[in-house]
Protein backbone atom coordinates (compact mmCIF):
# COMPACT_ATOMS: atom_id res chain seq x y z
CA UNK A 1 0.00 0.00 0.00
CA UNK A 2 2.81 2.41 0.91
CA UNK A 3 4.60 1.97 -2.42
CA UNK A 4 1.44 2.47 -4.45
CA UNK A 5 0.31 5.43 -2.38
CA UNK A 6 3.71 7.05 -2.81
CA UNK A 7 3.56 6.67 -6.60
CA UNK A 8 -0.06 7.84 -6.79
CA UNK A 9 0.81 11.03 -4.94
CA UNK A 10 3.28 11.82 -7.72
CA UNK A 11 1.46 10.77 -10.88
CA UNK A 12 -1.59 9.15 -12.40
CA UNK A 13 -1.23 5.40 -12.86
CA UNK A 14 -2.50 3.75 -16.02
CA UNK A 15 -4.74 0.70 -15.71
CA UNK A 16 -5.02 -1.61 -18.71
CA UNK A 17 -7.97 -1.87 -21.09
CA UNK A 18 -10.54 -4.51 -21.92
CA UNK A 19 -9.65 -8.18 -21.75
CA UNK A 20 -12.79 -9.39 -23.55
CA UNK A 21 -12.29 -7.02 -26.46
CA UNK A 22 -8.79 -8.38 -27.00
CA UNK A 23 -9.92 -12.00 -26.69
CA UNK A 24 -12.55 -11.39 -29.39
CA UNK A 25 -9.77 -10.53 -31.85
CA UNK A 26 -8.68 -14.18 -31.75
CA UNK A 27 -11.98 -15.58 -33.12
CA UNK A 28 -11.84 -18.53 -30.73
CA UNK A 29 -14.04 -21.60 -31.06
CA UNK A 30 -15.35 -24.22 -28.64
CA UNK A 31 -12.20 -26.33 -28.87
CA UNK A 32 -10.09 -23.42 -27.59
CA UNK A 33 -12.04 -23.50 -24.34
CA UNK A 34 -11.66 -27.30 -24.02
CA UNK A 35 -7.91 -27.61 -24.60
CA UNK A 36 -7.33 -29.54 -21.39
CA UNK A 37 -7.60 -33.30 -20.71
CA UNK A 38 -10.28 -32.81 -18.05
CA UNK A 39 -12.41 -30.56 -20.26
CA UNK A 40 -12.44 -32.49 -23.54
CA UNK A 41 -15.72 -34.22 -22.73
CA UNK A 42 -17.30 -31.62 -20.47
CA UNK A 43 -21.08 -31.87 -20.76
CA UNK A 44 -21.76 -28.15 -21.29
CA UNK A 45 -20.68 -25.72 -23.96
CA UNK A 46 -17.70 -23.67 -22.75
CA UNK A 47 -17.32 -21.15 -25.56
CA UNK A 48 -17.51 -17.63 -24.14
CA UNK A 49 -16.18 -18.58 -20.72
CA UNK A 50 -13.19 -16.29 -21.21
CA UNK A 51 -11.75 -16.85 -17.74
CA UNK A 52 -11.15 -20.48 -18.70
CA UNK A 53 -8.62 -19.39 -21.32
CA UNK A 54 -6.08 -18.74 -18.55
CA UNK A 55 -5.91 -22.55 -18.33
CA UNK A 56 -6.68 -23.72 -21.87
CA UNK A 57 -4.97 -20.96 -23.90
CA UNK A 58 -2.64 -19.26 -21.41
CA UNK A 59 -0.36 -17.94 -24.16
CA UNK A 60 -3.19 -15.74 -25.46
CA UNK A 61 -3.94 -14.24 -22.06
CA UNK A 62 -0.29 -13.62 -21.25
CA UNK A 63 0.28 -11.96 -24.62
CA UNK A 64 -2.68 -9.62 -23.98
CA UNK A 65 -1.09 -8.59 -20.68
CA UNK A 66 2.20 -8.01 -22.49
CA UNK A 67 0.55 -5.79 -25.09
CA UNK A 68 -1.02 -3.63 -22.40
CA UNK A 69 2.29 -3.31 -20.55
CA UNK A 70 4.05 -2.47 -23.83
CA UNK A 71 1.42 0.23 -24.36
CA UNK A 72 2.37 1.78 -21.01
CA UNK A 73 0.00 0.28 -18.47
CA UNK A 74 1.20 0.32 -14.87
CA UNK A 75 -1.56 -2.01 -13.69
CA UNK A 76 -2.97 -5.12 -15.35
CA UNK A 77 -6.19 -6.84 -14.33
CA UNK A 78 -6.30 -10.60 -14.05
CA UNK A 79 -8.57 -12.56 -16.37
CA UNK A 80 -10.90 -13.44 -13.48
CA UNK A 81 -13.98 -11.25 -13.85
CA UNK A 82 -16.26 -14.30 -13.61
CA UNK A 83 -14.00 -16.63 -11.61
CA UNK A 84 -16.32 -17.31 -8.69
CA UNK A 85 -18.26 -20.47 -7.94
CA UNK A 86 -21.46 -18.45 -8.44
CA UNK A 87 -20.59 -17.29 -11.95
CA UNK A 88 -18.92 -20.56 -12.99
CA UNK A 89 -22.02 -22.52 -11.95
CA UNK A 90 -23.46 -21.64 -15.36
CA UNK A 91 -20.83 -23.95 -16.85
CA UNK A 92 -20.76 -26.48 -13.98
CA UNK A 93 -17.12 -25.52 -13.38
CA UNK A 94 -17.33 -24.56 -9.71
CA UNK A 95 -14.47 -26.96 -8.93
CA UNK A 96 -12.16 -25.06 -11.24
CA UNK A 97 -12.40 -21.73 -9.45
CA UNK A 98 -9.19 -21.95 -7.44
CA UNK A 99 -7.14 -22.87 -10.48
CA UNK A 100 -8.78 -20.17 -12.62
CA UNK A 101 -7.83 -17.45 -10.17
CA UNK A 102 -4.41 -18.81 -9.27
CA UNK A 103 -3.30 -19.34 -12.87
CA UNK A 104 -4.70 -15.99 -14.04
CA UNK A 105 -2.82 -14.13 -11.33
CA UNK A 106 0.33 -16.13 -12.10
CA UNK A 107 0.16 -15.26 -15.82
CA UNK A 108 -0.36 -11.57 -15.14
CA UNK A 109 2.47 -11.56 -12.58
CA UNK A 110 4.87 -13.19 -15.01
CA UNK A 111 4.06 -10.53 -17.60
CA UNK A 112 4.38 -7.77 -15.01
CA UNK A 113 7.79 -9.02 -13.95
CA UNK A 114 8.97 -8.95 -17.56
CA UNK A 115 8.20 -5.24 -17.84
CA UNK A 116 8.83 -3.96 -14.32
CA UNK A 117 11.73 -1.59 -13.77
CA UNK A 118 12.88 0.34 -10.75
CA UNK A 119 11.50 3.54 -12.26
CA UNK A 120 8.28 1.97 -13.52
CA UNK A 121 7.15 -1.01 -11.45
CA UNK A 122 4.19 -2.96 -12.84
CA UNK A 123 1.40 -4.30 -10.68
CA UNK A 124 -1.23 -7.04 -10.95
CA UNK A 125 -4.81 -6.22 -10.02
CA UNK A 126 -6.91 -9.22 -9.04
CA UNK A 127 -10.26 -8.66 -10.73
CA UNK A 128 -13.30 -9.62 -8.66
CA UNK A 129 -16.45 -9.12 -10.71
CA UNK A 130 -20.00 -8.64 -9.44
CA UNK A 131 -21.19 -12.21 -10.18
CA UNK A 132 -24.36 -12.76 -12.19
CA UNK A 133 -26.63 -12.56 -9.14
CA UNK A 134 -27.68 -9.72 -6.89
CA UNK A 135 -28.23 -9.76 -3.15
CA UNK A 136 -30.39 -6.63 -3.03
CA UNK A 137 -32.85 -7.19 -5.86
CA UNK A 138 -35.24 -9.93 -6.88
CA UNK A 139 -34.89 -11.38 -10.40
CA UNK A 140 -38.57 -12.31 -10.22
CA UNK A 141 -40.94 -9.37 -10.70
CA UNK A 142 -43.76 -11.49 -9.29
CA UNK A 143 -41.89 -12.17 -6.06
CA UNK A 144 -40.07 -9.03 -4.86
CA UNK A 145 -38.89 -10.79 -1.69
CA UNK A 146 -37.05 -13.52 -3.57
CA UNK A 147 -33.24 -13.44 -3.76
CA UNK A 148 -31.18 -15.64 -6.09
CA UNK A 149 -28.17 -15.51 -3.76
CA UNK A 150 -27.49 -14.88 -0.08
CA UNK A 151 -24.88 -12.65 1.49
CA UNK A 152 -23.14 -15.68 2.94
CA UNK A 153 -23.01 -17.47 -0.41
CA UNK A 154 -21.38 -14.39 -1.90
CA UNK A 155 -18.96 -14.12 1.02
CA UNK A 156 -17.81 -17.71 0.65
CA UNK A 157 -17.38 -17.39 -3.11
CA UNK A 158 -15.43 -14.15 -2.85
CA UNK A 159 -13.21 -15.45 -0.06
CA UNK A 160 -12.21 -18.43 -2.19
CA UNK A 161 -11.46 -16.10 -5.09
CA UNK A 162 -9.47 -13.65 -2.98
CA UNK A 163 -7.26 -16.35 -1.48
CA UNK A 164 -6.48 -17.86 -4.89
CA UNK A 165 -5.62 -14.45 -6.35
CA UNK A 166 -3.36 -13.69 -3.41
CA UNK A 167 -1.58 -17.04 -3.71
CA UNK A 168 -1.21 -16.55 -7.45
CA UNK A 169 0.68 -13.29 -7.00
CA UNK A 170 -1.83 -10.42 -7.23
CA UNK A 171 -0.57 -7.12 -5.80
CA UNK A 172 -3.99 -5.48 -5.45
CA UNK A 173 -7.56 -6.76 -5.24
CA UNK A 174 -10.28 -4.88 -7.09
CA UNK A 175 -13.98 -5.36 -6.45
CA UNK A 176 -15.21 -4.03 -9.76
CA UNK A 177 -18.26 -3.28 -11.87
CA UNK A 178 -20.31 -3.02 -8.68
CA UNK A 179 -24.01 -2.69 -9.51
CA UNK A 180 -25.23 -3.90 -6.11
CA UNK A 181 -23.46 -2.51 -3.06
CA UNK A 182 -24.55 -5.45 -0.93
CA UNK A 183 -22.58 -7.74 -3.25
CA UNK A 184 -19.60 -5.43 -2.83
CA UNK A 185 -19.94 -5.50 0.95
CA UNK A 186 -19.90 -9.30 0.84
CA UNK A 187 -16.73 -9.14 -1.23
CA UNK A 188 -15.07 -6.68 1.14
CA UNK A 189 -16.00 -8.78 4.16
CA UNK A 190 -14.66 -11.86 2.38
CA UNK A 191 -11.39 -10.07 1.60
CA UNK A 192 -10.99 -9.16 5.27
CA UNK A 193 -11.45 -12.83 6.18
CA UNK A 194 -8.97 -13.88 3.50
CA UNK A 195 -6.41 -11.44 4.89
CA UNK A 196 -6.89 -12.82 8.38
CA UNK A 197 -6.45 -16.36 7.11
CA UNK A 198 -3.38 -15.59 4.98
CA UNK A 199 -1.73 -13.29 7.52
CA UNK A 200 -1.06 -10.43 5.09
CA UNK A 201 -3.02 -7.75 3.28
CA UNK A 202 -3.10 -6.22 -0.20
CA UNK A 203 -4.42 -2.79 -1.22
CA UNK A 204 -8.10 -2.81 -2.25
CA UNK A 205 -9.72 -0.94 -5.13
CA UNK A 206 -13.49 -0.66 -5.48
CA UNK A 207 -15.08 0.37 -8.76
CA UNK A 208 -18.81 0.87 -9.10
CA UNK A 209 -21.03 1.06 -12.17
CA UNK A 210 -23.55 3.78 -12.86
CA UNK A 211 -25.88 1.83 -15.07
CA UNK A 212 -27.69 4.52 -17.07
CA UNK A 213 -28.79 8.15 -17.29
CA UNK A 214 -30.47 7.88 -13.87
CA UNK A 215 -27.07 8.53 -12.33
CA UNK A 216 -27.45 5.62 -9.92
CA UNK A 217 -26.19 2.09 -9.50
CA UNK A 218 -28.62 -0.73 -10.26
CA UNK A 219 -29.36 -1.02 -6.54
CA UNK A 220 -30.32 2.66 -6.46
CA UNK A 221 -27.37 4.56 -5.00
CA UNK A 222 -26.01 7.85 -6.22
CA UNK A 223 -22.22 8.05 -6.63
CA UNK A 224 -21.79 9.85 -3.31
CA UNK A 225 -24.06 7.38 -1.49
CA UNK A 226 -22.07 4.51 -2.97
CA UNK A 227 -18.84 6.09 -1.77
CA UNK A 228 -20.18 6.64 1.74
CA UNK A 229 -21.50 3.09 2.00
CA UNK A 230 -18.07 1.53 1.48
CA UNK A 231 -15.96 4.15 3.25
CA UNK A 232 -15.69 2.03 6.39
CA UNK A 233 -12.97 0.03 4.63
CA UNK A 234 -9.34 1.19 4.35
CA UNK A 235 -9.35 1.33 0.56
CA UNK A 236 -6.66 2.34 -1.88
CA UNK A 237 -9.19 3.77 -4.32
CA UNK A 238 -12.84 4.18 -5.21
CA UNK A 239 -14.08 4.88 -8.70
CA UNK A 240 -16.30 3.83 -11.57
CA UNK A 241 -16.09 1.67 -14.67
CA UNK A 242 -18.15 0.20 -17.49
CA UNK A 243 -21.68 1.07 -18.73
CA UNK A 244 -20.75 4.62 -19.74
CA UNK A 245 -18.27 6.37 -21.99
CA UNK A 246 -15.84 9.05 -20.77
CA UNK A 247 -18.22 11.98 -21.30
CA UNK A 248 -21.16 10.31 -19.56
CA UNK A 249 -19.00 9.14 -16.66
CA UNK A 250 -17.43 12.50 -15.89
CA UNK A 251 -20.29 13.99 -13.76
CA UNK A 252 -20.14 10.96 -11.47
CA UNK A 253 -16.42 11.41 -10.90
CA UNK A 254 -17.08 15.07 -10.14
CA UNK A 255 -19.76 13.99 -7.64
CA UNK A 256 -17.21 12.15 -5.48
CA UNK A 257 -14.32 14.57 -5.95
CA UNK A 258 -12.86 15.54 -2.59
CA UNK A 259 -15.44 13.50 -0.65
CA UNK A 260 -12.97 10.98 0.78
CA UNK A 261 -9.30 10.37 1.42
CA UNK A 262 -9.22 7.56 -1.13
CA UNK A 263 -7.58 7.82 -4.51
CA UNK A 264 -10.04 7.83 -7.43
CA UNK A 265 -10.05 5.45 -10.40
CA UNK A 266 -11.92 5.48 -13.69
CA UNK A 267 -11.99 3.04 -16.55
CA UNK A 268 -14.89 3.95 -18.84
CA UNK A 269 -16.03 2.17 -21.97
CA UNK A 270 -14.92 3.30 -25.41
CA UNK A 271 -18.17 5.23 -25.73
CA UNK A 272 -21.67 3.81 -25.74
CA UNK A 273 -22.41 0.64 -27.72
CA UNK A 274 -23.81 1.07 -31.21
CA UNK A 275 -26.69 -0.96 -32.68
CA UNK A 276 -24.31 -3.90 -33.16
CA UNK A 277 -23.09 -3.80 -29.56
CA UNK A 278 -19.71 -2.44 -30.63
CA UNK A 279 -17.80 0.50 -29.19
CA UNK A 280 -16.84 3.25 -31.61
CA UNK A 281 -14.52 5.62 -29.74
CA UNK A 282 -11.13 5.44 -31.42
CA UNK A 283 -8.00 5.80 -29.25
CA UNK A 284 -7.28 9.46 -30.07
CA UNK A 285 -10.88 10.59 -29.54
CA UNK A 286 -11.16 8.68 -26.28
CA UNK A 287 -7.94 10.23 -25.01
CA UNK A 288 -9.37 13.66 -25.84
CA UNK A 289 -12.53 12.80 -23.90
CA UNK A 290 -10.67 11.68 -20.76
CA UNK A 291 -8.39 14.73 -20.84
CA UNK A 292 -10.81 16.72 -18.62
CA UNK A 293 -10.41 14.00 -15.97
CA UNK A 294 -6.75 14.93 -15.86
CA UNK A 295 -7.20 18.68 -16.21
CA UNK A 296 -9.70 18.80 -13.33
CA UNK A 297 -7.74 16.43 -11.11
CA UNK A 298 -10.59 13.93 -10.99
CA UNK A 299 -8.58 10.71 -11.19
CA UNK A 300 -5.45 9.05 -9.86
CA UNK A 301 -5.86 5.80 -11.81
CA UNK A 302 -7.04 5.85 -15.43
CA UNK A 303 -7.81 2.91 -17.70
CA UNK A 304 -10.37 1.53 -20.10
CA UNK A 305 -13.25 -0.93 -19.99
CA UNK A 306 -15.34 -2.42 -22.81
CA UNK A 307 -14.08 -1.68 -26.29
CA UNK A 308 -10.67 -0.36 -25.22
CA UNK A 309 -7.40 -1.80 -26.52
CA UNK A 310 -3.65 -1.33 -26.10
CA UNK A 311 -3.93 1.44 -28.68
CA UNK A 312 -6.28 3.32 -26.36
CA UNK A 313 -3.94 2.80 -23.41
CA UNK A 314 -1.00 4.07 -25.47
CA UNK A 315 -2.90 7.29 -26.16
CA UNK A 316 -3.60 7.66 -22.44
CA UNK A 317 0.14 7.38 -21.89
CA UNK A 318 0.78 10.15 -24.38
CA UNK A 319 -1.83 12.29 -22.66
CA UNK A 320 -0.15 11.78 -19.31
CA UNK A 321 3.35 12.15 -20.68
CA UNK A 322 4.50 8.73 -19.44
Amino acid sequence: MEQLSSILKKRILILDGAMGTMIQRHKLEEEDFRDHPKLNNHHKSLKGNNDLLSITRPEIIKEIHRKYFEAGADLAETNTFSSTTIAQADYDLQDWVYELNYQSAKLAKEAANEFSTEDKPRFVVGSMGPTNRTASLSPDVNNPAYRAVTFDELRLAYKQQAIALMEGGADILMVETVFDTLNAKAALFAIQQAYEEKGFELPIMVSGTITDASGRTLSGQTPEAFLISISHMPLLSVGFNCALGPVQLMPHLQAIQGKSNFFVSAHPNAGLPNEFGEYDLDPITMAQQVKPYVDEGLVNILGGCCGTTPEHIAEFGKLLGT
